[in-house]
């Protein structure tokens, strides 16, 4: 073989070699594998959209959602590594953190303010409840104990002069809503979209409640969240994972594209076509905020749910 075509072998070699390690690295990078759990709920519209568009497979990110019954059951998944991010409710991460695991919110999803409509306590149409004193004595499903819902709606009880205490709570998923008030083995459901509209719809329940005339600052509703172990191990995926949910949020808070966020829910919350298509959408926020965080701690040690000093600031990624 001639100098020249050993020459040129070598460079064929060297930069066979250095397409490979680009193409490796390419790989790799797609590699990236997050599987977030989520729950039956159109609060992760962002998240959705944020698959749905693309935003995390331009980032590198191979992002997968799996649907869980509760909302609770999401730290124990991301403790065991079996899931990487977890919807979970605020008041869920908060209370994981109180009882010693480390979870951290990489990003947000949806915010509740002051007489929101967007969920509430329906009641069985054959037992309708118009006070909150109607609440005593009554058998409530919620969509899990001390998460968001349960907790707002026993906020407002205490608010309104009703001792929790004298209600009793039972954990349902979202989707077994409409089937346990026309069962008859509840009294109420404290529900939200898109399973509202569905029960309203199908006449089986009324609307007691949207328990949220006693708020007094906006507060976050989801927290995307991982272990701490898994950011900081992780500081990449986690910051590309949260730009992706700040790009599908400015989508979603835009008016005129409503459809893209109905589709996305669409997809991944069965529903039939008219409860789709007849769904309200709230607003949504990428970002947990320290004072929506301070919010729920306040609002958690008044109702006994948590019993260590935490330092919000500590509950999001850097």
């Amino acid at each position: 073989m001639g100098t020249g075509i050993r020459t040129s072998a070598r460079i064929w070699l060297a930069a066979a070699m250095g397409i490979a390690a680009m193409a490796a690295g390419t790989v790799a990078q797609a590699q990236t594998k997050i599987t977030v759990a989520y729950t039956a709920s159109a609060d992760f519209a962002t998240g959705f959209i944020a698959a749905e568009q693309g935003l995390f497979k331009k980032r590198g990110l191979d992002v997968e959602f799996k649907l869980v019954p509760l909302n609770p059951q999401i730290p124990a998944a991301l403790q065991s590594d079996s899931m990487q991010i977890g919807g979970t409710t605020t008041p869920v991460q908060i209370q994981a953190v109180d009882g010693g695991l480390d979870l951290v919110a990489v990003a947000a999803s949806g915010i509740t303010r002051r007489n929101d409509t967007l969920f509430g306590v329906l009641a069985r149409a054959e037992a309708p409840i118009t006070t909150p004193q109607g609440f005593i004595g009554k058998r409530v499903g919620t969509p899990g104990l001390g998460a968001f819902l349960h907790v707002m709606f026993r906020q407002w009880l205490i608010d309104k002069g009703v001792d929790p205490k004298q209600v009793t709570f039972i954990e349902v998923g979202f989707p077994q809503h409409l089937d346990v008030l026309k069962a008859g083995t509840i009294d109420a459901v404290i529900t939200g979209e898109p399973f509202a509209t569905r029960i309203l719809q199908a006449g089986v329940g009324v609307l007691a409640t949207h328990f949220t005339d006693n708020l007094t600052t906006d507060l976050p509703i989801i927290t995307y969240a991982s272990t701490r172990a898994w950011a900081d191990k992780n500081p990449k995926a986690a910051k590309d994972f949260r730009e992706a949910i700040a790009e599908a949020t400015a989508i979603a808070n835009d008016p005129k594209n409503v459809e893209i966020v109905r589709a996305a829910v669409g997809k991944f919350i069965a529903l039939p076509p008219p409860v789709l298509q007849s769904l309200v959408f709230g607003k949504w926020q990428a970002e947990p905020t320290l004072d929506g965080l301070r919010a729920w701690v306040r609002m958690m040690k008044g109702q006994g749910m948590i019993q260590t000093d935490i330092d919000v600031a500590k509950l999001i990624v850097k």
